[in-house]
């Protein structure tokens, strides 16, 4: 396989990432409970034109419109039947944009959760959740995706079953979780076991990282105990915009593009080599993100109390706080506060606002 992420980042260092989907796409007319990912067969310009819009941003890495492109996710709007068309438009928009960039820029296939449960506490098993990862991929690497990007995962069984697609589909891989509980993912899984998370799979992921999650001043916290786990891995931070707050029946983040360049900074600070943004990231975040990439020469690692001191106090407990995940995920239990509310992401509520699932609760992240 080759690689143009690590390419990329042998020539420029540091790569930006773009920002969100939802958050964009609803205000291009984006209806709540709408499948973003007929967007590609039905108005590809405005898929186009959010890509484009990203790319004039400064972005290295695209992803495409395809968080929710599995089966299992397209099933809820009949569109199962239809996952190699939809993914290959998906990729083919992004290739399009960035053929045109006049410059390096990487099309990433986005593959977020199923949303199924896995045995024993659901009925998707490992063959059946690859077989459904590898649809979803060969459609993506046939309209141009060169990276297979997996993310927003929490369950390790399900990044690794992602992860063997990619193998089998012939894509490098990337690998990301969303520590949005306590530090830790839905199903316990801390940031200093994700460079290792796909131990033992040939190849290795290309980065692996965090995205999503809570605060921005959050995934700052799990960066650096990704890079201390491994200070030799490629690191990923696609960070929400500030923090989510509901309003009403909408979500609203309070991240500044002066905010998100400060967590831009921070981020290379902390060691991440790739850097982009999530929920509530627009074009505008981005654009003042290519600011800072640019202009920030790598300073101390910060610690906790300087990331709180400049993007704003933690919404979670660290990792290392909150104790306990790995045994829960051992054991496969989701015990604690909060476990029903887990359980109900996982099976089909919205995992990401930003990226955008296929069964989006009304919100405009």
């Amino acid at each position: 396989m080759t690689n143009p992420l690590s390419a990329l980042i042998a020539k420029k260092g540091v790569l930006l990432a773009d920002g969100a989907t939802g958050t964009n796409l609803f205000a291009e007319g984006l209806i709540a409970g709408e499948a973003p990912e007929v967007w590609n067969v039905e108005h590809p310009e405005k898929i186009a034109a959010h890509h484009r819009k990203f790319v004039e941003a400064g972005a290295d890495i695209i992803l495409t419109n395809s968080f929710g492109g599995t089966r299992h996710r397209l099933k809820l709007h009949g569109l199962d039947t239809r996952v190699g068309e939809v993914n290959r438009r998906a990729a083919e928009i992004a290739r399009s944009v960035a053929d045109a960039a006049g410059r390096t820029v990487i099309v990433a296939g986005s593959v977020g959760p199923t949303g199924e449960l896995f045995e024993p506490l659901g009925a998707l098993t490992h063959d059946s959740a690859v077989d459904a990862f590898a649809e979803q991929m060969e459609g993506l690497k046939a309209g141009g995706a060169e990276i297979a990007w997996i993310e927003t995962m929490s369950a390790t069984e399900e990044i690794r079953a992602a992860a063997e697609a990619a193998i089998r589909v012939g894509l490098p891989y990337v690998c990301t979780a969303s520590f949005d509980t306590a530090g830790r993912t839905m199903m316990g899984l801390a940031p200093k076991d994700m460079p290792h998370v796909a131990d033992g799979l040939d190849p290795a992921p290309v980065a692996v990282g965090a995205n999503c999650g809570v605060g921005a001043s959050d995934i700052l916290v799990s960066a650096l105990d990704m890079t201390a786990a491994d200070p030799d891995a490629t690191i990923v931070v696609k960070g929400n915009c500030g923090i989510p707050e509901y309003r009403g029946a909408e979500i609203h983040y309070s991240g500044t593009p002066e905010l998100m360049a400060d967590y831009a900074r921070l981020a290379i600070d902390a060691g991440a080599r790739i850097i982009g943004g999530c929920c509530g990231t627009s074009y505008g975040h981005l654009a003042a993100m290519r600011q800072a990439l640019d202009s920030h020469r790598k300073a101390m690692r910060p610690t906790v109390e300087e990331i709180v001191d400049k993007i704003g106090p933690l919404r979670n407990k660290t990792a290392a706080e909150s104790g306990g995940g790995d045994k829960r995920e051992r054991r496969g239990l989701w015990a604690g506060r909060g476990a029903g509310r887990r359980l109900s992401s996982v099976a089909g509520l919205v995992n990401c606002p930003g990226r955008l699932s296929a069964c989006a609760p009304a919100a405009s992240a």
